[in-house]
């Protein structure tokens, strides 16, 4: 007898450990909330005035929520979801001119009993736009033009929720990139974005380190070098057949190599030229095949030349004349250029003297001290985790870290099991997204990544974050239960 391929019982076919897992982190989120805002004696939970009852009201709201959403039928998900992200940017676009200014930020709209921040929400209906996009017959990430559409989904609501001055929630759009790389998305964007990265913290965190008998920091000096063997080994990767890159490298090594023993021991002076002159004259050359013999690898080897020296030099611009003051001066500290710990640098050191303090077991529940004591600025939202590391210790923050692992490794299985490609990219979408907000606020927390103030999912305090994660997740587990079975 066929299997019925019909899902009248959607509840029947919910993958229920990606449930359980979800309930349990809820658990947990709220006993965390309860350590990190009740004081010593204080034992009413429930009360409406605390977080820890108000918190139980958004567990409860979001529960209902996932039942409503399990209910509907997922063709909708599909078929409403260009009118729910094109109203969802209509909503970012008015935010600010209706939100009050809270920290600095206008992205909370007051709705009388409760703020609502729509940036949270505003990640599923991206989720939803985008695997629409990408389930139309013909459409491959690998086109430009169709790379160009799904991206512009993608950058909207990020200058959108730049506008309302919250850059932490606008980067997290950072993850889609994850799942275009599934999709077929080419290597390249992600080599250019980690080589970003890398020019960033180097050139900046060396910029003022000058290089010995020169007069080039330490910082463009690496840089440059970089550049110029990345582009050598694009050469080799795409034209395995020339030998170009070989002899750029021995030209480049030895005028290298001359003109630091000409600055060491006859005359100092920049360096930096040199390299410049190398890295102009592999472009010209680059340029001058894709003229000649029209190839298009060497166009885009050479525009990402090009890109790298202008990154190189206009980082430092970026840094201190773009950024806000506190985002600059978070940077210098987690690159070890400014070790305020009374300032910028105070939530990440008190947060890991409260995740030390806590050892292998722990102090136990309602018994940290950091805590207690309010050491911990944000200890019950961004900075949750701290919370989990002086309470339950190693073994605890071990523990939060395995499930939320559980999570995303049950979510990339069932993505991989969908039968249509709306499913498929929605579900790498929402574990994209859910991977971002955990590396990112437990890497903060620890002081390993930049503090952007993200939540981490179902462990803040909010109804918002709750609500947007809890809807995004259960519109996922509701799409794969309605799934077309293989017969």
């Amino acid at each position: 007898m066929l299997p019925d391929t019909s899902p009248r019982y959607p509840l029947l076919r919910v993958d229920y450990l990606v449930v359980l897992v979800y309930l349990i982190l809820l658990v947990c989120g709220w006993f965390s909330i309860c350590g990190a805002t009740h004081e010593i004696g204080d034992t009413d939970f429930l009360d409406w005035s605390t977080r820890t009852g108000k918190q139980i009201v958004w567990i409860g709201l979001a529960l209902a929520m996932a039942f409503v959403i399990l209910m509907i039928d997922d063709k909708y998900y599909d078929t409403l979801s260009g009118l729910l992200y094109w109203s969802m940017m209509l909503v970012l676009l008015v935010t600010p001119f209706v939100a009050k200014d809270i920290k600095g930020s206008r992205s909370w709209v007051n709705l009388g009993f409760c703020n609502i921040q729509p940036a949270e929400f505003a990640k599923c209906v991206t989720a939803l736009a985008v695997a629409k996009l990408c389930n139309q017959y013909g459409f491959t990430l690998s086109d430009m033009k169709q790379f160009a559409r799904a991206a512009a989904l993608i950058l909207c609501p990020m200058v959108l929720i730049i506008l309302q001055r919250e850059t932490g929630s606008a980067l997290v759009y950072l993850a889609f990139f994850l799942m275009f790389y599934r999709e077929g998305m080419p290597g390249c964007f992600l080599f250019v974005a980690v080589a970003a990265v890398v020019y960033f913290v180097v050139g900046i965190r060396f910029a003022d380190t000058p290089l010995p008998g020169t007069f080039t920091s330490v910082g463009e000096f690496v840089v440059l070098i970089l550049i110029w063997l990345f582009t050598m080994g694009m050469l080799i990767v795409y034209h395995p057949r020339s030998r170009s890159a070989m002899l750029f490298l021995k030209v480049g090594s030895g005028a290298l190599l001359a003109s630091l023993m000409v600055s060491l021991f006859v005359v100092p002076f920049d360096v930096a030229w040199v390299l410049l002159a190398l890295v102009l004259f592999m472009v010209l050359w680059l340029l001058w095949q894709w003229l000649g013999e029209r190839v298009h690898t060497s166009l885009f080897i050479a525009l990402f030349t090009l890109g790298s020296t202008a990154f190189l030099y206009t980082a430092n611009f970026a840094l201190n004349d773009v950024l806000e003051p506190h985002q600059r001066t978070r940077i210098q500290v987690l690159l070890g250029m400014n070790e305020d710990n009374r300032a910028a640098g105070y939530n990440v050191n008190q947060s890991k003297i409260a995740i030390g303090s806590g050892g292998l077991e722990g102090k136990g529940f309602m018994n940290g001290t950091q805590t207690k004591l309010r050491y911990v600025p944000e200890q019950d939202t961004d900075f949750i985790f701290c919370t989990v590391g002086e309470e339950q210790g190693f073994l605890g923050s071990a523990a939060v870290l395995l499930l939320f692992l559980t999570l995303i490794l049950r979510l990339i299985y069932l993505a991989e099991r969908q039968t249509s490609t709306f499913g498929r990219v929605y579900g790498y979408s929402v574990l994209s997204i859910l991977l971002f907000h955990v590396f990112i606020n437990i890497g903060m927390v620890m002081g390993l990544t930049p503090v952007i103030g993200i939540p981490l999912p179902f462990f803040s305090y909010g109804g918002s974050s709750l609500w947007g994660f809890t809807i995004m997740l259960f519109i996922f587990l509701r799409i794969d239960a309605g799934r077309k079975l293989k017969v």
